[in-house]
């Protein structure tokens, strides 16, 4: 089936709901809660007994569902780490997809968590000794790594 679109170039959602299948199927939500969770469209068709797979991405075009899914890419994600143990999977391909989960807040959003530490804060902290070793070898006082590796105001020894 071919979609009507607007001058505009919108899909004509009038015409695309009298014309398609999922619309008028008994299970339409749970075949876009499908879609939006990341199951495959092939897999969608062949499930809901539709006729292929072009079907669910015009279906999805036209309702905007693919905003919804893009947002919920914690879920192919959660797939992906859930299946670490059934199938072969690389451990760097399992660690990429942890790291990557750990980085998608609830809403969907990539969120970059970056460290920033003041030099001048650090040097004004560091004892006569320390400065003067750090300035023959360059090694950091072994409370710095305390202070900055995973830890927070609260747990720092200072």
């Amino acid at each position: 089936m071919s979609q009507t679109r607007t001058a505009g170039g919108a899909v004509s959602l009038g015409r695309h709901q009298r014309n398609c299948s999922i619309c008028a199927h008994s299970q339409r939500e749970e075949i876009e809660a499908a879609f939006i969770g990341w199951r495959s469209p092939a897999a969608i068709a062949e499930d809901f007994g539709l006729a292929d797979r072009a079907s669910v991405y015009r279906h999805a075009h036209a309702l905007g569902l693919f905003a919804k899914r893009q947002r919920n890419i914690r879920a192919a994600l959660e797939r992906i780490i859930e299946k670490a143990g059934e199938v072969d999977v690389t451990a760097s391909a399992v660690v990429a997809a942890v790291q990557a989960y750990s980085k998608i807040n609830a809403a969907g959003q990539w969120i970059d968590r970056t460290e920033q530490v003041s030099l001048n804060d650090l040097f004004d902290r560091m004892s006569t000794a320390e400065l003067e070793e750090y300035a023959q070898s360059g090694t950091l006082p072994k409370w710095f790594e305390a202070t900055t590796v995973g830890a927070t105001e609260g747990d720092s020894p200072e």
